[in-house]
């Protein structure tokens, strides 16, 4: 499985880690839902692929938000999620965020999109919505965050 966000925020830049954030919930999940075996943080993002998983970003340009992040950049971005999934061929692609599944499928700001295993195929993988862990996120209840993700690990 391949787990991709949007861009890298400022700490996770500094760090050189994905979902470093200090209030991001990513890395707990990821172990509450089973998807890992032991508790990791952002330090061990390195060691994803030895439980099959991948990580990366649609842009790779770090942002205290998305609402900097030029058009020009997530189509670039695009491309080369394209190229990479294409060569790594995963089963699944888990977009972590509604706006991100929006922006890759070319929907609407506002459009309804629910989280979980979407018809879409994305280079003929899967792809499972996640929402943003983001503690700047509001939309989903902790609880609701744990359910999508325990959700991805029963599709897997």
């Amino acid at each position: 499985m391949l787990l991709v966000g949007i861009n890298p925020g400022i700490r996770s830049a500094e760090t050189g880690h994905h979902f470093a954030g200090y209030s991001n919930r990513f890395w707990k999940l990821l172990y509450e839902s089973r998807l890992v075996p032991e508790p990791i943080g952002y330090l061990d993002d390195i060691r994803l692929p030895k439980w099959s998983l991948g990580i990366t970003n649609l842009v790779p340009r770090a942002t205290p938000g998305i609402d900097t992040i030029r058009p020009q950049e997530y189509v670039a971005g695009l491309r080369t999620l394209r190229r990479k999934v294409r060569r790594w061929r995963p089963d699944l692609v888990a977009l972590v965020g509604v706006t991100l599944f929006r922006m890759v499928f070319g929907r609407r700001a506002g459009e309804a999109v629910a989280l979980g295993l979407q018809s879409e195929r994305f280079e003929s993988a899967r792809v499972f919505v996640l929402p943003n862990p983001s503690g700047r996120n509001a939309n989903f209840t902790y609880a609701e965050m744990l359910a999508s993700f325990r959700a991805l690990k029963h599709e897997l």
